[in-house]
């Protein structure tokens, strides 16, 4: 090669990208076994969450079961402006946004403190036991953890009730008042899940380096203090990344327990977009209408994630990409 082809900055950038092709083949090759097996993975997500995006399209369409998408004819934004002109959006949204926003409120922390206790106790074998029982209602079925609450919160036999009995107080149909959706589905959820959730911070407190907390004896800082120097800081990556992913599907509640937990009489309380969704999309066939209501509410959750991550980048410098 001569010297006018070495100083072609276009010769040079295409070698430079054949060398990284053929480092690059290399190395598959030389982990091929690995490559194999992340194959299959892949493949999955292509399938089932790439390739329904193709059915997005009835959200703006008429939709025809017996003309198939491509044969149903195009509406527009009909959809939407049939869901937003509706006398039942705003109480949709208004559950939907309510009971996520104090779930994250009230919820979110809770992992937080259970990690820092368990993290403080100075008995081992005490903060194992902590550990497995609040592991534990993780792996129960939503279904199993809806009979419970209505054994417990029984207006006849519920243990609940009949405490409230026992201090003269009359007794509460709980799970039959719509005042008490919320908070029954908020703190049941904090029950079955603070265990599980607090894996993540209890891991990232054991990488705090332990000699932070000698030299900040050997200066006389209190347990408090070297929580709120060491051990809080040492986590806010881990709590930044995971609160970007809970408001990441900031409008998704579980759908399972709300419905089997949702009756005529709490209805106006329970009734919420992904419960709609079910109800009016596959039990009365109006596919393209909910197809365009869960379109809107996945758009909220993109937007809300790109806000989020992007506020989490400035401020802390963690975050997703």
């Amino acid at each position: 090669m001569n010297s006018a082809q070495t100083k072609n900055p276009t010769i040079v950038s295409s070698r430079s990208r054949v060398i990284r092709g053929s480092r690059l083949f290399k190395q598959i090759a030389r982990r091929y076994d690995l490559y194999l097996m992340l194959l299959l993975p892949i493949v999955w997500y292509f399938i089932f969450q790439y390739g329904p995006l193709y059915g997005l399209q009835i959200a703006f369409k008429d939709f025809n079961p017996a003309k198939g998408i491509a044969g149903s004819s195009w509406v527009g934004f009909e959809h939407f402006t049939r869901f937003f002109d509706s006398y039942y959006f705003w109480r949709l949204l208004w559950n939907t946004v309510s009971i996520n926003l104090f779930s994250l409120l009230i919820a979110f922390p809770i992992p937080i403190l259970l990690a820092l206790i368990i993290q403080e106790l100075p008995s081992k074998g005490f903060s194992k036991w902590l550990q497995n029982i609040t592991y534990l209602p993780h792996f129960i079925s939503v279904v199993v953890i809806v009979g419970m609450l209505q054994l417990l919160l029984s207006p006849k036999s519920g243990p609940v009730n009949g405490l409230i009995e026992a201090f003269g107080g009359t007794p509460i149909r709980f799970l039959e008042e719509a005042s008490w959706f919320k908070p029954i589905f908020i703190s049941s959820n904090i029950w079955q899940n603070m265990g599980w959730q607090s894996i993540m911070y209890i891991a990232a407190l054991i990488g705090i380096n332990p000699q932070l907390y000698e030299a900040a004896k050997m200066d006389g800082a209190s347990r408090m203090r070297r929580i709120w120097h060491i051990s809080l800081p040492g986590i806010v990556p881990v709590i930044v990344i995971l609160l970007i992913l809970d408001i990441g599907h900031f409008m998704n509640i579980g759908f399972e327990k709300v419905l089997l937990m949702q009756n005529s009489l709490n209805i106006e309380k329970s009734d919420v977009i992904s419960t709609f969704v079910y109800t009016t999309g596959i039990l009365k066939g109006e596919y393209s209408y909910t197809a365009a209501i869960g379109l809107f509410n996945s758009v909220i959750n993109l937007v809300l994630l790109l806000v989020v991550n992007r506020l989490a980048r400035k401020l802390s410098e963690t975050s997703l990409w």
